[in-house]
C-alpha cells in the first residue's frame, strides 16, 4: 500500500515527483518538499551534509563534527536532527555516541526533481 503524498516525508515526496523541467508542480507537491529545500539551504546543514558525504562511506559520529563549527553540541545535533527528520540522514545510536549516514538514494532524488540525471 503506498503512502497518500500527506504521509511523506520531504525526501520521499522529493522522489515521487516529476522533476520540474518536464511538468509544473501541484501545490500540494511543492508544499511538500519545501521542507527538504528548507534544510539544505541552512549554511550549517548544508556543510554537516557535506561533511557526513566526505567521510569514509558517507557515514560520521556526532562527536566529529562538532570541531568543524563554532557551535554547541546541541546546536549541531539539532541541525542533524532537522536533515534526518527530512529524510537526507539515517541515524545509529552506537553506546553514548550516535552516527549519521547520508541517505546517497535521497540526494539521487533531490537531483532528480531539479531535472539532473540519476
Amino acid at each position: 500500500m503506498s503512502k497518500s503524498l500527506l504521509e511523506l516525508t520531504p525526501v520521499e515526496a522529493a522522489e515521487c515527483c516529476t522533476p520540474l523541467v518536464q511538468e509544473p508542480m501541484t501545490l500540494e507537491t511543492a508544499e511538500q518538499v519545501v521542507p527538504l529545500l528548507r534544510a539544505v539551504a541552512d549554511p550549517v546543514r548544508l556543510r554537516l551534509l557535506s561533511l557526513i558525504a566526505s567521510y569514509t562511506d558517507g557515514e560520521a559520529c556526532v562527536c566529529n563534527l562538532h570541531d568543524a563549527f563554532d557551535l554547541s553540541q546541541p546546536t549541531i545535533s539539532h541541525h542533524l536532527k532537522v536533515l534526518h527528520e527530512v529524510g537526507l540522514l539515517d541515524r545509529d545510536k552506537r553506546g553514548v555516541w550516535v552516527y549519521y549516514k547520508v541517505r546517497q538514494s535521497a540526494l539521487a532524488d533531490v537531483a532528480a526533481l531539479f531535472g539532473a540525471a540519476s
